[in-house]
């Protein structure tokens, strides 16, 4: 039996444990209610004290409920507070299916040791969905609308790939839809599944262009097959995307320098990243799409600028890019430590590279491009200070001169890299 069965009172409801037990338990629960638990999962609920969940939640496992039922406040997170402070009373959290797929798990685990949890997680709504599919779960891309952006979806928009979104509310998958349809991939096939694995089940199918379902259920995801028209917004995988990708005024890291940058800077998953003097936004922008984890700060300090480099984040489907407005080194004084910097051709002030170096982490890397020999200088001396590797980038295109053509040199790129100790 588990310790919270061991330590229940005679009314049924667990009152006390020791702090460091496992006296939270976070159950996944399905649209099929208490009939898809498992006995430990219902053993739980019925010894808790207090049970939280969503009002669905609460009503499909009433039967089982001994204890205070506490439905989420909004916002949720104001629940955190309040169950922490339950610490050492039995607490029952009830969510759908997998609570640590986008779920309320991940929020708890932040707050609550591993082993004062026990965890009974239900099929994920991915899971089922793959089940009636036929789908592989393994293959196919598995993102969330839910407290984020449609515009997410804009990089996993591949030819042929197959993926799954969670909706927010009823009014995700039209949305979708005309997204999809706005971006050249109107072709895309649409499974809506609607209330998976309860007696609501509902599947059903169409194209983005075609959509027109309007009795939608709240409880819902959709299941995308892509496909995109010849002139359809694809992202390419490769660093160095099409400059006419981002709205610009000429301040823009171009295509070919832009991927020798993103190659120096060498961006890993998970990593913080500063793009001082970003300009239209590339450099920070082709950061974030390197890893869904990936984190940037973009500094500029033109708000016309500024507000250009956030346009460019959503419609690359890098919405969380971070902007801030200001002149560095003022504006580099209270952000988060980077794991790599980016100094163009607007972030070259006085002290810049000095506070940056500061406050990059070690192993973290450093690259400054230059067009004039005054920043140049700078570079040098730099590397007299700190070491690293100078490079000059020279880029030719081939042009139409009169009748004829030739090759037209861009302005060359002096390239200082360098890595922390």
């Amino acid at each position: 039996m588990t310790a919270p069965a061991q330590a229940q009172s005679k009314a049924g409801v667990q009152t006390s444990l020791q702090a460091e037990s496992p006296w939270l338990a976070v159950i996944g629960i399905g649209e099929d209610g208490i009939e898809g638990l498992t006995p430990a999962a219902r053993t739980l609920i019925s010894n808790a004290a207090v049970v939280y969940g969503g009002e669905r939640h609460l009503t499909l496992a009433a039967e089982l409920i001994t204890g205070e039922a506490k439905p989420w406040p909004r916002p949720l997170k104001g629940a955190i507070p309040d169950i922490v402070a339950r610490r050492g009373t039995a607490v029952a959290v009830l969510a759908s299916g997998d609570p640590y797929l986008y779920g309320i798990g991940n929020r708890l685990a932040r707050h609550v040791a591993r082993d004062e949890t026990i965890a009974v997680p239900a099929p994920s709504a991915f899971s089922l969905a793959c089940a009636r599919l036929g789908w592989s779960l393994a293959d196919t891309a598995t993102l969330t609308c839910c407290g984020r952006p449609i515009e997410a979806l804009a990089p996993h928009l591949q030819p042929g790939r197959k993926l799954l979104v969670l909706s927010a509310d009823e009014t995700t998958p039209a949305a979708v839809a005309a997204y999809l349809s706005a971006r050249g991939f109107g072709g895309s096939a649409l499974h809506l599944l609607e209330a998976l694995g309860g007696p609501g089940e509902k599947i059903r199918e169409t194209t983005a262009r075609d959509f027109s379902f309007v009795d939608v259920d709240r409880l819902n995801l959709l299941a995308i097959e892509v496909d995109a028209a010849p002139d359809a917004q694809v992202i390419p995988l490769a660093s160095g995307l099409p400059d006419e990708f981002f709205e610009n005024d000429g301040q823009l890291t171009k295509r070919e320098i832009r991927a020798v940058t993103l190659s120096a800077l060498a961006p890993r998953a998970g990593e913080r990243f500063w793009d001082i003097g970003c300009g239209s936004g590339s450099v920070s922008i082709e950061w974030l799409l390197r890893h869904p984890a990936n984190t940037a700060t973009a500094i500029e300090r033109d708000p016309e600028r500024a507000a250009r480099a956030a346009r460019n984040a959503t419609t690359l489907g890098v919405p969380h890019l971070e902007i801030v407005q200001g002149t560095a080194p003022e504006a580099l004084a209270d952000l988060p430590a980077p794991d790599a910097v980016f100094i163009g051709g607007g972030g070259q002030g006085d002290g810049v590279i000095e506070q940056a170096w500061a406050a990059l982490r070690p192993g973290g890397r450093m690259v400054v491009n230059s067009v004039t020999l005054e920043t140049e200088a700078k570079l040098i001396e730099a590397l007299g200070t700190y070491g690293g590797t100078l490079t000059r980038l020279s880029v030719e295109r081939l042009e139409t001169i009169g009748t004829r053509h030739g090759f037209r040199p861009a302005m060359t790129v002096t390239q200082w890299v360098v890595v922390k100790p």
